[in-house]
């Protein structure tokens, strides 16, 4: 599927309410600076429909963003690593697992994304056993592929599969696009 029209619609926190129409959402979550901005800026083919930084923990709200006019993605904020105060991660903790878990919004897809170089941290592990537990469709993205050698892409990516089972991953590259039409494809299917 061909993406030709992707929109900021509205940012959430605290107890604003979230998008409950018809419309499915695919939720994007992963630990902060894994690349998840650069991930949805490069399925959409835009630089800066998402504000992406180097500084961890940037996206502090639930954004919504709609796309071809009939689902949204959904850009959580990154758990784990973030430059901010103990109190105000555990609110962005809460925000996340509200959304994901006590929202009742039906997903139609939970793309998780992790680092391909650095594989799942305990964040990572933790996240992912909670979507599984939920029968949650879950996609594994392992993002920033071309920080590896070609060597070793296939060496990570199998220790990765080893850990989360019968999950999908799919290697990608936010900055050249690999794997872009393949999680495309996860997504709309």
């Amino acid at each position: 599927m061909k993406i030709k029209t992707a929109e900021f619609i509205k940012g959430i926190i605290g107890t604003n309410e979230i998008i409950e129409d018809e419309k499915p959402q695919v939720a994007f979550v992963g630990r902060s600076n894994v690349g998840k901005s650069s991930v949805i800026n490069s399925l959409v083919d835009r630089k800066n429909l998402v504000k992406s930084s180097s500084i961890p923990g940037k996206t502090q709200q639930i954004n919504f963003f709609l796309i071809n006019g009939r689902i949204y993605f959904v850009d959580l904020p990154g758990y784990g690593f973030i430059k901010i105060s103990l109190k105000r991660k555990e609110k962005i903790r809460r925000m996340i697992l509200w959304y994901l878990f006590r929202s009742e919004i039906e997903f139609k897809k939970v793309v998780l994304i992790i680092d391909a170089k650095v594989g799942l941290s305990e964040f990572d592990k933790e996240m992912l056993n909670l979507l599984n537990k939920n029968d949650f469709p879950v996609v594994l993205v392992a993002n920033k592929v071309d920080k590896l050698k070609k060597s070793e892409v296939f060496k990570k990516i199998k220790v990765i599969q080893e850990m989360v089972g019968d999950n999908i991953i799919i290697p990608y590259s936010a900055k050249t696009k690999k794997g872009q039409k393949e999680l495309l494809n996860e997504i709309f299917n």
